[in-house]
């Protein structure tokens, strides 16, 4: 059971740092005019979200499941997972934003990209609460 939460832990923190890092470079991909820079943010968000991300989400999903074989349980456990149905959302919702990019459609500014960049920081701190401390047992 170690060696799947160790790997579980390792894919979300892989998962994460696409979380993290996607919305800020929507920040400055939002702020930039000239083409080369414009088609420079299109490869590092692709390649970002389907070469970091999707795999670290799917694999994370996949040993998170297989942990769930081991019996956990508790409300702590139910406001986890339907905090990572949450950030699934959000991860489809930066894929909708990634194809808006793509397609030259963004609507939105710098300072909204800025503050979509905090939201997956408050459900990491609220998940890493729940699962370490387990204060609804």
């Amino acid at each position: 059971m170690l060696w799947i939460k160790a790997l579980h832990i390792i894919f979300m923190v892989t998962w994460f740092a696409g979380l993290f890092y996607l919305p800020r470079l929507f920040v400055y991909h939002s702020t930039t005019t000239d083409t080369a820079g414009i088609e420079r943010f299109k490869i590092m968000e692709r390649r970002l979200f389907y070469g970091i991300m999707t795999p670290g989400g799917i694999l994370t999903l996949i040993f998170g499941v297989w942990l769930l074989r081991y019996g956990f349980g508790g409300i702590w456990l139910h406001i986890k997972l339907a905090l990572v149905m949450v950030l699934i959302a959000y991860h489809i919702y930066c894929g909708k934003l990634l194809l808006d990019f793509k397609h030259d459609r963004n609507k939105y500014g710098h300072i909204f990209y800025r503050w979509l960049n905090e939201f997956p920081t408050l459900i990491l701190i609220v998940v890493v609460m729940l699962t370490v401390v387990k204060p609804l047992s």
